[in-house]
């Protein structure tokens, strides 16, 4: 099975990667998210309070867990972002794709409000950065993750 490196921004070291069921509804719902953009696990850890970590994982997908992967973002992407922000469950163990950041939910807002138009959307969002997250929203996803080490990558 191929294996992959993932990085999980922090302001604490994660050894035991948890699913939290508390906060606001994410792209992706709840779980641990992670992503194989070192540089963009760096900018998430660089917005917490306190220390900046960076958290590195083996990741060993499992054959008989449910995966939903969004190659890019499409008109699909879109409704699952917008149902798991809305609070909608999904039935997945393991969610990939890419992100909605801050300036993009912006704009998932903004279609959720009907303040602007899908195409509108769809044109303010295709020449933004690539990004990319994984979330792994069950018990038997967070089994796939092997931590390897931290680093504090200071302010």
């Amino acid at each position: 099975m191929n294996t992959t490196w993932l990085y999980h921004g922090s302001n604490v070291v994660v050894e035991t990667p948890k699913i939290m069921l508390n906060g606001h509804y994410k792209d992706f719902g709840y779980g641990f998210y992670c992503t194989r953009l070192e540089k963009q696990a760096k900018r998430w850890a660089l917005t917490k309070r306190g220390d900046s970590v960076l958290n590195r994982y083996l990741y060993t997908p499992e054959k008989n867990l449910k995966l939903c992967i969004f190659k890019e973002m499409t008109e699909e992407w879109l409704q699952f972002v917008v149902n798991c922000r809305s609070g909608i469950e999904h039935p997945y163990d393991i969610i990939e794709g890419p992100m909605a950041d801050d300036q993009i939910w912006d704009y998932v807002e903004d279609f959720m409000d009907g303040n602007i138009s899908r195409d509108a959307f769809w044109e303010l969002v295709k020449f933004k950065y690539p990004t990319h997250q994984i979330v792994f929203c069950t018990e038997s996803a967070l089994k796939t993750l092997r931590f390897e080490r931290s680093v504090n990558i200071g302010q």
